[in-house]
């Protein structure tokens, strides 16, 4: 175990529970919504079709697939600040995975979206960290957020 890692450890475990901060706003378009139905084939009237979304979706205009929103989270937590003492000796940050995802309310096209952060855990794996962060991506003039998910990341100390 590198010192490195132990320290980044430490300064994390403390965190443990608070907040990292938000991101800036983004808005979700068509063009974006209708490039992800094309990467991922998934063409539902509901994403892509404006018109048959104003007589049969109950939201009246597209929205954006959830996992178009799931995959924003790298974009989106990109404008929190990250502690640099935290990231002291890094090598290299992976996706671990998600635990507890929740698409809680649709993101209709042209809303705008941001995320707040918050540490939820972090375990000491040899010279990485897993670290979990507790995710919410917010939807501007919304009451419940889009989505709630805890993302799991590796981060590998020299």
């Amino acid at each position: 175990m590198s010192e490195a890692s132990e320290k980044a450890y430490a300064l994390f475990e403390g965190a443990i529970g608070t907040s990292e901060g938000t991101g800036e706003w983004f808005e979700v378009t068509q063009a974006d919504i209708d490039t992800f139905a094309d990467v991922t084939h998934d063409h539902q009237f509901i994403h892509v079709d404006p018109e048959a979304c104003a007589t049969m979706s109950p939201w009246g205009v597209p929205i954006a697939h959830g996992f178009l929103t799931l995959s924003m989270l790298t974009h989106l937590s990109a404008s929190i600040p990250v502690a640099a003492d935290r990231l002291a000796g890094i090598v290299m940050g992976v996706n671990y995975g998600f635990d507890k995802v929740r698409f809680v309310t649709p993101v209709k096209v042209g809303s705008r979206i941001r995320v707040t952060s918050s540490i939820a855990g972090v375990e000491l794996k040899g010279d990485a960290l897993q670290v979990v962060r507790a995710m919410t991506v917010e939807i501007d003039g919304e009451e419940k957020p889009a989505l709630v998910a805890d993302w799991i990341t590796r981060l590998v100390y020299g």
